[in-house]
C-alpha cells in the first residue's frame, strides 16, 4: 500500500515539475523574437533558426539555468534584437527617451511661438 503511495507522489511530483518547464518554455519563446520570420516570435514560427533556438532552450532549462540566464545566454550570442523585452542600458533608454524629449521640446517651442504671435 505505501509503494502505491510513494507512486502516486513520485507521479504527480514529475508532471507538476514537467507542466512548470512547459510554462517557462512557453513564456522565453514568447519573448524571442525569430530572427529569420518578420514580426513573429519562436513560439510562432517554425524556421529551422526558430526549432534550433527551442532546442537551445529546452536543453537550457533542463540544465538549470533560470530565466534571466537564458535571455542572458541568447543576446550575447544573437544580440538584444532576439528579445521582445530588452535589458535597459544607455543605448535602450536613448532610444526611448529622445522621441519624449523632442515631442516636449516641440510643444514648449510651439508654446513660445503661439504666445508671441498673440502678443
Amino acid at each position: 500500500m505505501k509503494f502505491f503511495y510513494i507512486l502516486i507522489i513520485f507521479i504527480t511530483s514529475t508532471l507538476a515539475h514537467g507542466s512548470q518547464n512547459e510554462n517557462l518554455e512557453n513564456n522565453i519563446y514568447k519573448n524571442l523574437r525569430c530572427l529569420v520570420c518578420q514580426g513573429q516570435s519562436i513560439s510562432e514560427s517554425n524556421s529551422d533558426f526558430a526549432l534550433t533556438i527551442k532546442s537551445v532552450v529546452k536543453d537550457q532549462i533542463q540544465s538549470g539555468k533560470s530565466e534571466n540566464e537564458i535571455y542572458n545566454f541568447l543576446s550575447d550570442k544573437y544580440g538584444d534584437w532576439i528579445l521582445y523585452r530588452p535589458k535597459i542600458n544607455k543605448i535602450n533608454f536613448l532610444l526611448w527617451i529622445v522621441p519624449y524629449a523632442a515631442l516636449i521640446f516641440g510643444a514648449i517651442l510651439i508654446y513660445s511661438i503661439v504666445k508671441k504671435r498673440n502678443n
